[in-house]
């Protein structure tokens, strides 16, 4: 899979370009004259028989897969501005779900979750014979799990696999931190009250935060992500091992239906949850991943799996370290939720050698919290903590660790 290198060197040479396009750049990840134009969407069918039809343009090149828990069908086009009525995505028939968008610079998608196993009898481009353009037509009708699994193994891709155990370069002399937007592209993430979305101010506070960093002279900084692109889960891990990151720092701002909750929450990794929130909140990060579909997961032998296992302990016990860490220093600056240091099964947190923790800022669900994330000075003054965490964290830790 196309991914473009993302380690920011110098943060200060792209800082004033970047964050200037950050706000104007919403929904459409590609040039709006040279992409693909999908501007009409229709849906019919039942729970047996499905009939989906989408206009374009131009003649779409297409391919389709399958992937499975759920369900679902995945349409990869070339870049796409998508112009679709709302009111025609709403679940209908065999069809649950709607998602569409970038996935990265080459490729975007649009993603059916199906109520259940179906087939798909038909996924095919036809000119228009009334007017100009393509439409590109797909029927789905219901069907058994062991015909959609044999339907599956047909059509599946070998995405990557995140690396194991290579030793990551750790050539540099400068502690790394590694910050992680969260979401990007077709995953939008969270909305906010008065309409903030949540993967354009991760990469606003990331991308500012890299910057104040650098600044120190003292770290190196890595960024999964610098625009507004699509990232698996694995991917973002596997850009901080690759690069020889000392920390991991996922940033999110989440949203929930009660309004009246605030504050920031820090995350690490755990296959039991602290308590019911941080296993919601987890199942809604891990879903980021559904945009590209479930990955296999390489087997192991039972040597690697006791390595593996040992070296987790010691990074789980950093990456609590940091937690414990970072709520101090931010304690005196920043609402925290009831019990800041939460712990759920997030994905994204399982790099087995970099100490991780997840950054919830605050609920964009929440008026005030969401404008404070619209404030620079608040941003500043939050970026500041973290940085005297990071700083205490690798000088505790000897510097770079390992």
């Amino acid at each position: 899979m196309h991914r473009r290198e993302t380690v920011l060197h110098r943060p200060a040479l792209l800082f004033s370009v970047v964050l200037a396009a950050i706000f104007l750049v919403f929904t459409n990840a590609f040039g709006a004259d040279s992409a693909l134009k999908a501007h009409d969407y229709k849906m019919a069918g039942d729970a047996q028989y499905t009939r989906i039809v989408v206009h374009f343009d131009r003649k779409p090149d297409f391919r389709w897969f399958l992937l499975r828990d759920p369900s679902r069908l995945v349409i990869d086009l070339p870049p796409t501005d998508f112009s679709f009525d709302p009111f025609e995505l709403r679940p209908r028939g065999l069809v649950a779900a709607v998602q569409y968008g970038a996935v990265d610079a080459q490729r975007a998608r649009l993603v059916f979750r199906a109520v259940g196993p179906f087939s798909v009898e038909k996924a095919e481009v036809k000119e228009n014979e009334t007017s100009d353009g393509f439409r590109l037509i797909i029927e789905l009708r219901a069907s058994s799990t062991e015909a959609f699994d044999a339907a599956l193994r047909a059509s599946m891709l070998k995405p990557e696999t995140e690396a194991r155990l290579e030793a990551p370069s750790r050539a540099q002399d400068r502690f790394t931190v590694a910050l992680d937007p969260g979401h990007g592209g077709a995953d939008g993430g969270a909305r906010g009250v008065n309409g903030t979305v949540e993967k354009q101010i991760t990469l606003l506070f990331s991308l500012e935060l890299a910057k104040k960093l650098e600044e120190t002279g003292l770290y190196r900084v890595v960024l999964t992500r610098e625009d507004d692109r699509f990232l698996r889960l694995d991917e973002r891990v596997r850009i901080a091992r690759e690069k020889g990151a000392d920390l991991f720092v996922s940033v999110h701002a989440d949203a929930i239906a009660v309004r009246s909750v605030r504050g920031a929450t820090v995350y690490t990794v755990s296959d039991k949850a602290s308590d019911a929130e941080a296993a919601a909140t987890a199942a809604r990060e891990n879903l980021s991943d559904e945009i590209a579909g479930k990955v296999p997961e390489e087997e192991q032998d039972e040597v690697e799996d006791i390595l593996v296992d040992l070296i987790r302990r010691e990074t789980h016990a950093f990456s609590i370290r940091f937690a414990r860490t970072l709520i101090g220093k931010l304690s005196d600056t920043v609402q925290l939720v009831k019990n800041p240091h939460r712990y759920a099964g997030f994905r994204v947190l399982r790099a087995p050698d970099i100490p991780s923790v997840l950054l919830e800022l605050g609920y964009l669900s929440n008026p005030k919290d969401e404008a404070q994330l619209r404030d620079p000075a608040w941003r500043a003054a939050t970026m500041d903590a973290i940085i005297e965490a990071v700083g205490y964290f690798a000088k505790a830790n000897g510097g770079a660790r390992g």
